[in-house]
């Protein structure tokens, strides 16, 4: 996991970089094209998997009388145009052949995919790395500012909710009668990555809780041995 958020968050910004960059590109290319009207001249298959999508065909002329061929590299199904309709035409008059038809997935797909998916990545990179912090910051407090407890030891449980690379790790789970409300409180200790049932040497465990919410808290687990990866 400690690797993993930053996976995540490296490559959501490498995305979002190449997407800015997509888009910063495409706006040069509009500030510089010139427009005409082209004609869908046809629909160019494209198979995948087991479905098939259709590229417009466009023909133009330039404005020096040049005609261009010119096929949309966004494809979709149903097709996004017909045989034979107007379209408008944006192409570099330095070099014709680089065009785009005037639509809003022509021109602006590319860089709102990476965009949508950079954004994602680094979202989920980026909530794991301050969940992180704000996990510490809470465990820091209650080290300096908790009151210590000592609560029975109840057992141990596979967290089987939880996996990475198909492993599941272990919880410690002990309870305290507080005796001042009759309330009895169930702790549980934070991931541990191997089975500590022979390693718990009493049935005393500390537990740091929040005086004034003893929801909030942190089992002390400092009595485990420390795992050589």
């Amino acid at each position: 996991m400690k690797i993993i958020k930053y996976v995540f968050s490296i490559v959501g910004l490498a995305l979002l970089i190449g997407a800015f960059f997509l888009y910063q590109n495409k706006k040069s290319f509009l500030e510089k094209a010139i427009t005409v009207e082209g004609t869908v001249t046809e629909l160019l298959p494209s198979r995948s998997d087991n479905s098939t999508t259709y590229k417009p065909v466009v023909t133009f002329t330039t404005k020096d009388d040049k005609k261009i061929e010119y096929t949309s590299s966004v494809s979709s199904n149903p097709p996004s145009y017909h045989v034979g309709e107007k379209v408008e035409i944006f192409y570099d008059p330095a070099d014709p052949y680089d065009a785009d038809i005037n639509g809003f997935f022509s021109l602006w797909l590319a860089p709102l995919i990476l965009g949508i998916m950079g954004s994602i990545f680094f979202l989920i990179g980026f909530s794991i790395i301050l969940f992180g912090k704000m996990k510490q910051k809470k465990i820091e407090d209650l080290k300096f500012n908790g009151k210590r407890i000592s609560t029975k030891f109840d057992h141990v449980q596979l967290n089987s909710n939880y996996k990475v690379n198909g492993r599941s790790p272990f919880l410690i789970y002990s309870q305290w009668l507080n005796t001042t409300t009759n309330e009895l409180h169930l702790f549980k200790s934070e991931d541990i990555w191997f089975d500590p049932t022979d390693f718990i040497p009493s049935e005393e465990i500390k537990v740091l809780i929040d005086p004034a919410n003893p929801k909030r808290y942190y089992m002390d687990i400092s009595f485990l041995p420390k795992v050589n990866s």
